[in-house]
């Protein structure tokens, strides 16, 4: 039997206040696409199906083609699981109808120990789903004392090691973050205190662990214990990620083969760092001009308006950076004799741009005595 495990769909994602839900629906085409080419027989979401907890409208409308694509044209299983973005509430509406379509909605904590039993080709195997939840919530379910996520999660886990069926393969869902996971700038943290990670030796005896929250494609303790990654790089920290989907391969004796799968999402998110004439030249004839930019200039002085500058030839710089005027500042203490004389070459530099020829030495002078009376009046007011 062969699996489909992905998570981390984020669906509704603003990326710099830029809506991301076209390019979330063309890479979930490409989804269904490798469902078809691969021939899978069931599809496991992890948790974080949405990125807040009341999903905009058009945001619900994609996860319903997607799903009528799965399990109603498709006639394909879909097991998805809340994580901490997803509003569990909401998201399991109608679950009990929708089970006879083949989509489980696994986000009812009191249900955990429950499991989904697929028959995939004449053989039968079990999925167990941890929604995400916290210490509190377990404490307050289950009467019993666990101090912190690793507590909680492994409570639960050894709930589900006592109703595993002794001989069926066992798929273990769960959004989490795994001790030693790599993460990015893009996950919001579980818990304030840092005391967010749980342990991977409690799940070592599952077939297969189908995990979300973290959005980099990696594996903890064993590579059966993964998480597939997000379906887009949602931070500049995630630039360098390839993302993708997990196929997982099962047969009575367990895994017999993990592949990842790349998404080729319509633009790629990506950071590039020059000084701005140079990076202009480049996006004049790069083929790519349209990805989500980060730029860090290396220009050590002011430039005049750089942010429009760039999105001439670059159309989607999201955010600027210019590590290069603070190294022109170096080390020392910044003192008002200092400032002063950095604000007459900002207003030089700026008089330049805007005129079209430098200031002369009385403009300069006369800026400069202007902002010495400036510096001084300051200083009797302090």
């Amino acid at each position: 039997m062969r699996l489909l495990h992905t998570a981390d769909w984020h669906l509704g994602r603003l990326f710099h206040n830029l809506s991301l839900l076209d390019d979330q629906r063309y890479v979930l085409d490409q989804l269904i696409e490798i469902v078809d080419r691969e021939n899978v027989d069931a599809v496991l979401i992890a948790g974080d199906i949405y990125d807040r907890s009341v999903p905009p409208a058009a945001a619900v409308t994609l996860l319903d083609e997607v799903l009528h694509a799965l399990c109603e044209e498709r006639k394909l299983p879909v097991i998805m699981i809340s994580g901490n973005h997803d509003g569990a509430e909401r998201l399991r509406f109608g679950a009990r109808h929708l089970r006879q379509a083949g989509l489980h909605i696994l986000s009812d904590l009191a249900d955990f120990d429950t499991p989904v039993t697929l028959t995939i080709k004449g053989a039968e195997m079990d999925v167990f789903g941890i929604p995400y939840a916290d210490p509190e919530h377990v404490r307050s379910q289950f009467n019993v004392e666990v101090r912190d996520f690793d507590g909680a999660h492994r409570y639960l886990v050894e709930r589900i090691e006592e109703q595993r069926h002794p001989t069926r393969p066992c798929i273990l869902m769960s959004h989490c973050f795994v001790d030693g996971g790599s993460a990015s700038d893009s996950e919001r943290p579980l818990t304030l205190g840092g005391a967010e990670s749980v342990a991977w030796e409690p799940m070592q005896g599952f077939d297969y662990v189908a995990l979300g929250h973290l959005h980099g494609p990696q594996y903890r303790g064993g590579e059966h214990i993964r998480y597939s990654g997000s379906l887009l790089k949602y931070s500049f920290s995630e630039a360098s990620q390839r993302k993708g989907v997990t196929l997982v391969d099962l047969d009575a004796s367990g895994v017999t083969k993990i592949e990842q799968i790349p998404l080729i999402p319509s633009r790629e998110v990506r950071v590039l760092e020059g000084e701005i004439d140079a990076l202009i030249a480049q996006g004049r004839t790069d083929a790519n001009a349209d990805d989500y930019l980060l730029v860090r200039l290396t220009d050590r002085h002011a430039i005049l308006d750089p942010m429009g500058k760039l999105r001439e030839v670059y159309p989607n710089v999201l955010h600027l950076e210019k590590p290069g005027m603070l190294d022109a500042q170096g080390n020392q203490q910044l003192d008002r004799e200092r400032l002063k004389f950095s604000a007459l070459d900002m207003f030089s530099d700026f008089f330049a741009q805007t005129s079209g020829e430098p200031m002369t030495d009385q403009q300069a002078e006369a800026i400069s005595e202007l902002i010495g009376e400036l510096s001084r009046d300051e200083e009797a007011q302090g």
